[in-house]
Order: C-alpha cells, then sequence, then structure tokens
C-alpha cells in the first residue's frame, strides 16, 4: 500500500487551489469504493432504520416547505450542533432537500426571534423533537456551522427566497455573533443576561453568550477555516475581525494542547489552560468535546496553510493515540494522558483520521485505515458518532470543501 504524502507547507491550501486531498484513495482505495461508502454512510444516518440506523427525521411542513430534524437518540433532543452538522453534511453532499428541511425546522423550532430575549438572534441548543425548548441559550458551534453552511449553500445553489435568501441569513447571523448587545430578560431558567458570541478583545468564541459563564471558551468551539470563509464572504465590517479571530484560534490550539500529549480539554479559559466547570469538573480533561479539536485545526490547515504548527499538533496528538495502541486506546483522558474510560469509539477514531490532513508522520496512514474499518454506527448512540462519522468521510476523502464566490481553480 503506498505511502501517504504529506502535503508541502509551501504549497497552496485547498480552499485556494481547488484540489482536496483524498487520503483514502492515497491509501490505495479504489475511488468508486471510497464514494460507496460515502453514499452507504449517508443513505443509512439519514433514511436508514428508524429504530436503529437514522438520525434524520422528516416532520411534516410548514408554509416554508418540508421540515425535519436530526435526533440525539440517547437523549431525545434535537441539538443546534447536529442540526447544523446535518446541513453541512447536506450542503457537501448536494442535498438540497434535505438542508433546506433542517433549516426549516430549526428556523422554525430553534430561532429565538423575540428581540427581548436574552438568547435573541441565536438557536436553542436543546430542544425536545415536538419543537419543545429544553435550554433557550446557545452552543456557538451551531451558530458557526449554521452561518458557514448558508454561505456554502449559497454559492452551490444560488438564493432563494424568504428563509431560503441563504447568504442574508448568514450575515444576520454572523451580525448577531460579532454585535450582539448584551440583553437580560425572564428564560425557562430564570432571569439571564447574554451577550455576542465572540469575546471582542480576545477574537475568541465563547463557551457560552450567558454572561455568568461568557469568559471561557472550548476549544473545539475554534474554527479558523470557517473564519476565513467568513472574512471573504461576510459583512465587510467586520473581515479584519474574523481574520483576527481566526489567527487567536490556531494561537489557541497550540496554548490549549499538551505539550507531550496533543490533548486538549473539554473547556478552557482564554489563556489556553483547561476549565473545570462548576457543574462538570471532568471539563478540564480531553473527553467527548475536545475529540473535535484536532479536527479543527487540521483542515484549517489543509484548506488554508497559515499556521504548521497545526502538522506538529497532528503529528504529537497521533503518535499519542499510537503509542496507547490503534486498537486499544480510550475515548477519555486526562490531558497527561491517563485513561479515564476503557471503550473506544467511533467518534474519536473519525476525528483521528481527520487530523491525518494535517499529519506528516507515515503512522497517519494507519489512522485513515482504522476510519475505513470502521462500521456505520448504529443503535442508541448512533448520533455523535454517526455525525462525526460522516463529517470524517467527506474530510478524509477531499469531499468536504470551501464553496467560495469565485473559485480558485478547479474543484477537484
Amino acid at each position: 500500500m503506498p505511502l501517504m504524502q504529506a502535503p508541502l507547507a509551501t504549497e497552496p491550501g485547498s480552499a485556494l487551489s481547488g484540489h482536496y486531498p483524498n487520503l483514502f484513495a492515497l491509501a490505495g482505495k479504489p475511488r468508486n469504493a471510497i464514494n460507496s461508502k460515502i453514499e452507504q454512510a449517508f443513505n443509512q444516518l439519514f433514511y436508514g432504520d428508524a429504530n436503529t440506523q437514522t438520525l434524520y427525521y422528516p416532520d411534516g411542513g410548514n408554509g416554508n416547505g418540508a421540515l425535519a430534524y436530526i435526533l440525539d437518540i440517547n437523549n431525545d433532543d434535537v441539538r443546534s450542533e447536529g442540526m447544523s452538522y446535518g446541513m453541512m453534511v447536506a450542503v457537501q453532499l448536494d442535498k438540497k432537500a434535505e438542508f433546506d428541511a433542517l433549516w426549516n425546522w430549526a428556523m422554525s423550532h430553534m430561532y429565538q426571534e423575540d428581540p427581548n430575549h436574552p438568547a435573541y438572534g441565536y438557536f436553542a441548543w436543546s430542544v425536545s423533537p415536538r419543537g419543545q425548548v429544553n435550554d433557550p441559550m446557545p452552543a456557538p458551534d451551531g451558530e458557526e456551522y449554521f452561518a458557514t453552511a448558508l454561505y456554502f449553500a449559497s454559492v452551490r445553489w444560488g438564493d432563494g427566497k424568504d428563509i431560503y435568501q441563504y447568504r442574508q441569513q448568514a450575515d444576520t447571523l454572523l451580525t448577531h455573533m460579532r454585535h450582539r448587545k448584551v440583553i437580560t430578560g425572564e428564560t425557562l431558567r430564570g432571569r439571564q443576561s447574554a451577550t455576542n458570541l465572540f469575546h471582542p478583545d480576545h477574537a475568541m468564541v465563547r463557551f457560552t453568550p450567558d454572561l455568568a459563564h461568557a469568559d471561557h471558551t472550548d476549544a473545539s468551539y475554534h474554527l479558523p477555516a470557517f473564519y476565513e470563509v467568513w472574512a471573504s464572504m461576510g459583512p465587510q465590517a467586520d473581515r479584519a475581525f474574523w481574520q483576527r479571530a481566526a489567527q487567536a484560534s490556531r494561537d489557541h490550539f497550540s496554548l490549549a494542547a499538551h505539550p507531550n500529549t496533543g490533548l486538549t480539554p473539554d473547556y478552557g479559559n482564554f489563556d489556553g489552560s483547561p476549565w473545570a466547570a462548576p457543574w462538570r469538573e471532568e471539563s478540564a480533561d480531553f473527553r467527548f468535546d475536545a475529540w473535535r479539536t484536532a479536527m479543527n485545526w487540521s483542515f484549517d490547515w489543509s484548506w488554508w496553510r497559515k499556521d504548521p504548527r497545526a502538522q506538529q499538533l497532528s503529528d504529537r496528538l497521533q503518535a499519542f493515540f499510537a503509542g496507547e495502541g490503534l486498537d486499544e486506546y480510550a475515548s477519555q483522558y486526562s490531558l497527561d494522558g491517563k485513561k479515564l474510560d476503557n471503550a473506544q469509539t467511533t467518534g474519536l477514531v473519525a476525528m483521528n483520521a481527520v487530523a491525518s490532513l494535517a499529519a506528516t508522520n507515515p503512522v497517519a496512514q494507519e489512522f485513515v485505515e482504522a476510519l475505513w474499518q470502521q462500521p456505520i454506527p448504529q443503535g442508541q448512540y448512533r448520533y455523535y458518532d454517526g455525525m462525526l462519522y460522516m463529517m470524517a468521510l467527506l474530510h478524509v476523502s477531499g469531499q468536504y470543501r470551501a464553496w467560495l464566490p469565485e473559485p480558485q481553480g478547479p474543484q477537484s
């Protein structure tokens, strides 16, 4: 099997060149087998058995068209995270009907349009499948994925009417994320005050806009690859800020990652130190949120080639997991590498494979092969594993792309 060749730092990033590396193909997998694997994963996760396989549930329609949601089966709720991931998968795979149905559901049941509500302009992070809000505050990664998926939809399909004016909707959301003023009012959780989603001084995404915890962050919410898109497509007045945010996030990755293991905490402070939230002290460890951080620095490097430290981070992280054993590593660790469970899960296997987009060590190929061998998640815990698996397949196969207004090269 041929060794994958790490891209040179001097080569332009994929978002500029239009050439997205297909790590499966570089590892010797036939292209028809790669495409078949992706098609099967989408079909099962969106249209498989309702009790054991699918995450995507049609939910009738309204005046804006069809409705559908992505369900967290284990917790029996609909999360802005999953809805926005589903939209990103749909736009990457040219699935406009599914994209629009998810967006319609999010706008109908998750979006807060009351200008006096502390969550005004944002999406409730958790809603019941029946559309009842569980927690009105946003989890900012949902807004980040919503905005970017909308920009990509505008480029790929063109803008429609009303809520399907994709670019206008993205601009509005981005403006709230950047400039929303403090609003205090009554919510389902009592009286709350909330502000913008990005700290104006640190230029970093907040853990939450709720002022009670707004001075913290989450490394897995940092998406510099998206901020570069916003800097080229978003409202003109804020483009310099998004460039600044992209660099701040790249710096944050290097501060947050452990110097020996490359592991990052679930929650953190703006200076990169871990944050043990009062209600969840284990958030200072490498747990479920943190799996995604390596994906974020790796596809940023692949798309934009702005920070070669991403290569060092991927090499460090993969060296740690390879040292644990490709088939033996666990899913949760202290930052210095002590096992906190004994279960290997598809979601982390998937994210470690995406780290190969930035890695330079030949062991990166083994992480790609591990993803190839994973079955499509099903059963009670298929939501998080399934969404990360689906996105990883697209990243690793070169089918997760930056859809920009003026293509800079062939989309191949």
